[in-house]
């Protein structure tokens, strides 16, 4: 009997999968069976990726779109729906970093820039995409904090802030939608190598201190982007059929302590 996946049937949009964790997410649909729609900003990757999908076997379509401006986040699911004409499951991946200005030098275009990426483009997806998933009453949307929305010191002011608000939005769309049987969720990732952290792993390995690299998570090591699509697989999925509105950190542990400097070995 040839095996099942998880998502056979269903169409998934991601956003930011040019690389990273939308790149993993975006492969690991596809094997499970969805047809993927791609979105980043960053037209080269982005191909690179639907290229990898397609050579892998899985279905998809890929579009340019800054998802910080509502109707290209408008068309891209407008496209979508024309082509399958279902949406099944909404990741929201796109993310930017910010800074790490000290906050008496905040700057308010990096402010606006981040907040831009990291909570409207989330929202302008969610909301254009609701409409369906209610109609429909099914849907999965699943968005990716980040451990800096949870606690301080693991990111900038505007990056870590800007992750916060995308829980709180998380859990505020789950109880708008739960009624239609639209489930909203978030993951939240620790260190994780992507575009993203690329030079600070590019820093650490170039002064011999990558193996010190997540040496204060629980499991004492930096984790993977497949990790995290793993994680949101599973979210997207019928297995979290009765899951919503939560936040799920996928840390190697670094939420479950304190972790502050010095008190680990």
């Amino acid at each position: 009997m040839e095996k099942k996946g998880r998502l056979d049937g269903k169409v998934a949009i991601i956003t930011g999968a040019a690389n990273g964790i939308g790149r993993a997410t975006a492969i690991l649909f596809a094997a499970e069976g969805a047809k993927v729609v791609l979105a980043d900003i960053n037209e080269a990757d982005l191909k690179e990726t639907f290229d990898m999908v397609v050579k892998a076997g899985g279905e998809a379509l890929a579009k340019k779109t800054n998802v910080a401006v509502e109707m290209e986040i408008k068309a891209l699911i407008d496209l979508a729906l024309k082509t399958y004409s279902q949406i099944d499951i909404l990741c929201n991946n796109a993310g930017t970093g910010g800074d790490l200005a000290k906050l008496e030098s905040e700057n308010e275009e990096t402010w606006k820039r981040v907040f831009g990426v990291n909570v409207l483009g989330a929202v302008f997806a969610t909301k254009h995409v609701a409409g369906h998933m209610m109609a429909r009453k099914s849907g999965a949307i699943v968005n990716t904090s980040s451990v800096a929305g949870i606690r301080g010191g693991a990111g900038g002011n505007a990056y870590s802030a800007s992750k916060a608000a995308l829980i709180n939005f998380t859990m505020t769309s789950a109880c708008d939608l739960g009624g239609f049987g639209v489930r909203v969720n978030a993951v939240c990732p620790g260190l994780i190598e992507t575009g993203m952290t690329k030079p600070f792993f590019d820093y650490a390995r170039a002064s011999g201190k990558i193996e010190k690299v997540g040496y204060r998570c629980e499991l004492r090591h930096y984790g993977r982007p497949e990790e995290v699509a793993s994680a949101i697989l599973f979210l997207a999925s019928d297995d979290a059929s009765y899951i919503t509105g939560q936040a799920l950190p996928v840390d190697g542990g670094n939420t479950a302590s304190l972790n502050l400097p010095g008190m680990k070995a």
